[in-house]
C-alpha cells in the first residue's frame, strides 16, 4: 500500500461495534480501489473488522497484531452492498 493514499483512521479506545462501524462507514465513502488503514485496541476487532471486511466486498490487504495495537489496511472493493440503485 502506497503510504501518500492512504487514509488512516484511529479508532483506538471505541470498543465493539463502534469499531467496525466506524471503519464500514469510512470505506463507503471512498473510491473503489481506495485504501483505508484503522488503527484499534478493542480485542474484538480481530474478529469484527475482518467480518465487515468480507461482507462489504472489500480487501484485507494485511492485519497486523502488535501489543494492544490491532492494525488493518483495507482496500475498498468495486461495488458497495445496498448501492444497487447507483
Amino acid at each position: 500500500m502506497n503510504a501518500s493514499t492512504v487514509q488512516e483512521l484511529d479508532l483506538r479506545g471505541l470498543k465493539c461495534p463502534l469499531p467496525a462501524l466506524h471503519a464500514r462507514r469510512a470505506l463507503a465513502a471512498l473510491q473503489p480501489g481506495a485504501s483505508l488503514r484503522v488503527l484499534c485496541t478493542d480485542p474484538m476487532s480481530a474478529i469484527d473488522i475482518p467480518n465487515m471486511v468480507r461482507e462489504t466486498g472489500c480487501k484485507l490487504a494485511a492485519a497486523v497484531h502488535s501489543g494492544p495495537l490491532l492494525t488493518f489496511d483495507i482496500v475498498r472493493g468495486a461495488t458497495w452492498p445496498g448501492n444497487d440503485d447507483q
